[in-house]
């Protein structure tokens, strides 16, 4: 038993060094991204100006607070909201190639995005906050539409996979719709938004974030223990007490309006779901305790160093953080698919 136990305290202070590493990490790709742009500032103006920003010039402290903190502040929140919800995509519903993407929930928030844009459909008078609204409600109505017919069918993960699949068709479908019969000066706008992109950054936009990782995270925290559980299997799972049904749509409905408040506000960024939480399951293993924070930290860390990507491959203008996602993504999708390639077809 003591033996057990050394080796269980070994274990989980490995796990907890890993996740403080992977913070580390991310909290240094987020310095870097406030350094780089075109404007040259050292780590010193950088960390001065943000610590006091009464002693540095006026000139770094606007582009400090003005143009580059919102933005590397948006690329925190959302790598670790878009981690955060592809990690609990994946685990209830056993596929380790889910993200926000795979049930819809970004193809809707595009659509959305889009008949606003094109449709002028107003329900706010602040332009970035209608668009983000419209955007959510889409998003929020895909998720209700595969809430409501996985209960009706058991909550099983086939049965979301299979309607999420279908969502992102008829929402793609639906948004080919609208770029059809757009003029040319609403086609730019949509493709730039259907791309990804921290321009629209605002501390408005970042408390917003940062208020649904708020309701979030107790919620997910609460549940935790369950959700490790599931990872055992619906049987196992359901011995040990839990109603797995009723926590696939619990977090479901949880981690989709995170998912949908990121696209809402910087449109779609594929890959990071994926990414962050492979990071953390190769680092820490499936306990949520130490699954999740490492999950949202891997997936910081990496949309932190892509901004940091997209600001320095041409200076002076920052390429679509979604299109350097994609490109730092797509090796890593295939390494996980060639990987499990035994596994699918036996």
């Amino acid at each position: 038993m003591e033996a057990l136990a050394r080796e269980h305290s070994r274990v989980t202070r490995r796990r907890i060094a890993i996740v403080a590493g992977l913070i580390v990490v991310a909290l240094a790709a987020f310095v870097v991204s406030v350094i780089v742009g075109a404007i040259d500032l050292t780590p010193g103006q950088v960390l001065r100006g943000m610590v006091d920003p009464g002693g540095v010039d006026k000139q770094t402290r606007t582009v400090l607070w003005s143009l580059r903190l919102p933005m590397a502040v948006m690329a925190l929140l959302i790598g670790a909201s878009l981690s955060l919800a592809g990690a609990q995509m994946q685990t209830i519903l056993d596929n380790p190639l889910a993200e926000p993407f795979t049930l819809g929930i970004s193809a809707a928030a595009a659509f959305g995005g889009a008949s606003a844009i094109v449709l002028r459909w107003q329900l706010l008078a602040q332009p970035q906050f209608n668009l983000a609204l419209i955007a959510w409600l889409s998003a929020a109505l895909a998720t209700a539409i595969i809430v409501v017919a996985a209960v009706i069918r058991g909550a099983k993960s086939e049965t979301m996979v299979l309607l999420g699949i279908g969502l992102v068709f008829f929402f793609q479908a639906m948004l080919a719709l609208i770029q059809y019969r757009s003029s040319s000066e609403a086609l730019q706008q949509i493709v730039f938004w259907s791309m990804g992109s921290l321009t629209r950054a605002s501390w408005q936009a970042n408390a917003v974030l940062a208020g649904v990782l708020a309701v979030a995270l107790p919620i997910l925290g609460a549940l935790s223990w369950r959700l490790t559980a599931l990872r055992l299997g619906d049987a196992r799972a359901t011995a040990l007490g839990v109603n797995t049904s009723r926590l696939r749509v619990i977090v479901l409905v949880v981690v989709s309006l995170v998912a949908a408040t990121t696209v809402a506000f910087a449109g779609i960024i594929g890959f990071i779901g994926l990414v962050g939480p492979h990071i953390a399951r190769m680092l820490v293993g499936e306990d949520q305790r130490y699954f999740v924070p490492a999950s949202m930290a891997a997936g910081a860390a990496v949309m932190c160093a892509a901004h940091a990507l997209s600001l320095v491959i041409k200076p002076g203008l920052a390429i679509p953080i979604g299109i350097v996602t994609s490109l730092l993504g797509v090796p890593f999708f295939i390494a996980i698919v060639m990987t499990r390639r035994r596994a699918l077809w036996t």
